[in-house]
């Protein structure tokens, strides 16, 4: 071997060294700036909520009510899960069930509070590729959970309209008509997404770079049950702590149109929306603004603050361990399928 060959590779592998070292750095510094990001958003979350009137709310509760309220929560988050674990099937990836359950669960925590783009985008692309998943089955699994959630808000906001289980504030300027309207166009985008799923012999797409597979018919089904069981209890808990005083359906109602409100005007865990949407559409009802505004606050603190502590210790804890989880999927990880080649089962 020439001597010019032998400087080619040593300067080859310098090259290479640089780059894996800038390449390490560069890593540290998004993952310290993404923890600043989470940080300063807590901060800006917490100085928003009165404390106060939070204690005051859940000290008025019956113990049986709170336990209650407190077993929704719990079912609310695991049913949410769930979702990924359709992902997961859907990708196909190897991933442990109980970690795919973890991940979700800070991430759900992380969004409702802080928004999508921290706990649904952010921190599952952190946390996925930190246990070995590759950015397209990630992709894969944030837009498969995404469609979940919406597809089980579309179904029952469907029904809701359709059949005229709420009437929107006169200022609104939406009547009963075109009311049921948008219900049955909302189930009927809802039999649409079934037929295709169904009956469509394209089941690829490609969108920009990213290989979408037309979920089969039983994946779909699922993806429609377990959201719309997630909307159902969650509706259940602001149900009780309202006290019964308002019916289930309505309430149930209220919720979705509060939801899409707060998607709407984008505000971090919809503080003020929620509280503006319930008053308004709950008016003429055997109810106090003070009974709503109280009941919303406990749901906030149970749904929303206690979960988003529980995550933050969970994140540090599963951060810490990302390394070692990460050897551990390693050899599950390489029997998957390529990524071109994964598809859904049938």
């Amino acid at each position: 071997m020439s001597r010019f060959s032998c400087y080619q590779r040593h300067g080859s592998r310098r090259g290479d060294d640089a780059k894996r070292g800038w390449l390490t750095w560069g890593k540290r510094v998004v993952t310290w700036l993404f923890l600043i990001a989470v940080i300063v958003l807590m901060v800006v979350y917490a100085g928003k909520v009165d404390w106060d009137d939070v204690l005051h709310a859940l000290k008025n509760y019956s113990p049986g009510a709170m336990l209650a309220a407190i077993g929704l929560v719990v079912v609310s988050y695991l049913i949410y899960g769930v979702y990924d674990l359709i992902g997961r099937a859907y990708c196909g990836h190897k991933l442990a069930k109980h970690q795919v359950m973890l991940v979700s669960f800070i991430c759900y925590a992380f969004t409702l509070t802080l928004s999508t783009w921290v706990g649904g985008i952010g921190m599952r692309y952190r946390l996925y590729s930190r246990l070995g998943l590759s950015n397209s089955a990630i992709t894969r699994v944030f837009t498969l959970s995404i469609a979940t959630n919406w597809l089980g808000y579309i179904l029952l906001a469907g029904l809701v309209c359709a059949f005229g289980v709420i009437k929107l504030p006169a200022s609104w300027d939406i009547g009963e008509v075109a009311l049921r309207l948008i219900g049955v166009g909302l189930l009927v985008f809802i039999l649409a997404y079934l037929g295709l799923c169904a009956f469509s012999k394209r089941r690829r797409w490609t969108v920009h770079g990213q290989k979408l597979v037309l979920p089969s018919l039983r994946m779909a089904v699922a993806q429609l049950g377990v959201s719309v069981a997630n909307w159902i209890v969650m509706a259940g808990i602001i149900y009780i702590l309202l006290n019964d005083k308002v019916g289930f359906p309505l309430v149930l109602g209220v919720l979705l149109v509060s939801s899409i409100a707060g998607v709407i005007i984008h505000i971090p865990a919809g503080i003020g929306v929620l509280e503006a949407v319930f008053v308004a559409m709950l008016h003429g009802q055997s109810i106090s603004h003070g009974t709503i505004i109280a009941a919303l606050l406990a749901y906030r603190a149970l749904y929303f603050i206690a979960p988003l502590l529980l995550a933050i210790v969970l994140y540090l804890g599963l951060e810490s361990r990302a390394k070692a989880l990460r050897a551990k999927n390693e050899r599950d990880l390489q029997q998957q399928a390529p990524d071109g080649d994964e598809a859904p089962p049938a």
